[in-house]
């Protein structure tokens, strides 16, 4: 608490007016060009999993971010960012699987405050030099993300240095050192490295390589050729990724793994059309099981509410440990004024173990902004997780709704 008031102070500063941004009349400027950002996310949420034996869980929240951001000391190319957010449940504090004893269905919103953002940025040419406390989203978010889906998004403590001094190429490497947010209202320490480059062949293709040393966990190191073929009056784009985790390289010294020997790896095809607004897709997502004493494979790091249905039926690792194969297809429709329809169906079945149907699941969203009020959109969700084979550890039926509205300053 004490870090977050001093932090608004210093965004208090930041804010100020101009006169009190700078040193004397022939001094130093401080501050600069300050420039500032925010959001008010409210959001009710419902999840009910049937015969459970516990209560349907639902919860009323708002995240609230404000960031600023602003030049430094007159140096070109060094910016200074700091950035709160918190979560606020309005007083309605009952059956959200957080405050009432678990007597309901978890809703991982906790009301809280943290700092999201403490940082120092130096750009030259091309290339940027990176210290503190930001987000930190990788490609399509699968193994390195914020998780920005749950109101409290996750923080990273990193250095990091991004280049993309020849043309088309992106090479990014980092050590992470903390992070912080979702359920993690504590700081966790860690000792990370993780190493991106993509290269764009084309519009039509780009490569993308990377190597995520999560320490005490696992390595993950694969290779991704996505692209985006047009073809009037449509637009193909389509994913063809493979992943590999091996034992952990880095480590804490103070901590032993408990994962066990990383042995696994990671298939993802996926063929989408946008054909004049209508959209359709297919995509097959494997990820192997355990086998012996080795290791399913995991992604502790992602955004994983963005894969594998909304229903976050193996969101965690430990959910799926006998891996995870998901046939799914989409059918939407995206239309300026109309805003943007999509339904989505999954077949979940295992890798290994005698009980391979892990069960299916339909998904459905719709989203658009509110006429009249720039700045503001809505949203309208809904997962429904039909249940798997008795014995298969994913035996309960889930239903999941939200509706949500988000303004952006």
């Amino acid at each position: 608490m004490k870090k977050i008031m001093m932090s608004a102070v210093a965004l208090t500063a930041m804010m100020s007016t101009p006169s009190a941004l700078s040193a004397a009349e022939d001094g130093i400027s401080i501050f600069d060009d300050v420039k500032l950002k925010g959001q008010i996310r409210p959001r009710y949420e419902y999840a009910d999993t049937k015969d459970d034996k516990k209560d349907a869980g639902q919860a009323l929240t708002s995240r609230v971010k404000l960031s600023a951001s602003s030049g430094l000391l007159g140096v070109d190319g060094l910016t200074a960012n700091i950035g709160l957010i918190g979560v606020y449940d309005f007083g309605w504090t009952t059956e959200n699987g957080l405050t009432n004893g678990g007597t309901s269905n978890k809703i991982v919103d906790p009301a809280t405050a943290m700092l999201s953002n403490l940082e120092l940025t130096y750009k030259i040419n091309k290339t940027t030099l990176h210290a503190g406390r930001g987000q930190v989203n990788l490609d399509n978010q699968r193994f390195i993300g914020t998780v920005g889906w749950r109101q409290l998004e996750r923080s990273y403590d990193s250095l990091f240095v991004a280049d993309n001094s020849v043309e088309n190429l992106n090479l990014l490497a980092a050590w992470v050192y903390a992070f912080e947010g979702v359920a993690n209202t504590d700081k966790v320490s860690t000792n990370s490295v993780l190493l991106n480059a993509s290269y764009k062949v084309m519009d039509e293709l780009k490569i993308t390589a990377y190597d995520y040393m999560i320490a005490n966990t696992h390595d993950t190191y694969g290779l991704a050729l996505t692209g985006k073929v047009k073809m009037d009056p449509a637009t193909i784009t389509y994913r063809a990724e493979y992943a590999m985790q091996s034992d952990a390289t880095m480590e804490i010294h103070e901590q032993t793994s408990t994962t066990g020997k990383a042995d696994a790896n990671y298939m993802n095809f996926d063929l989408g059309a946008n054909i004049s607004g209508v959209l359709v897709g297919a995509n097959y997502e494997f990820q192997s099981g355990k086998d012996g004493d080795e290791t399913a494979f995991s992604t502790p790091l992602g955004t994983n509410h963005k894969f594998n249905g909304w229903a976050d039926e193996f969101l965690l690792p430990g959910t799926h440990d006998n891996g995870l194969i998901d046939m799914n297809a989409r059918l939407g429709y995206k239309a300026k004024g109309f805003g943007k329809v999509l339904a989505v169906y999954h077949k979940f079945d295992a890798d290994t173990g005698d009980k391979t149907d892990l069960g299916s699941e339909i998904d459905a969203v719709y989203a658009n902004s509110i006429p009249g009020l720039k700045g503001v959109n809505g949203l309208v969700k809904f997962a429904y997780y039909m249940a798997g084979e008795t014995g298969s550890g994913h035996e309960n039926d889930t239903a999941k709704a939200w509706v949500q509205l988000d303004y952006k300053f």
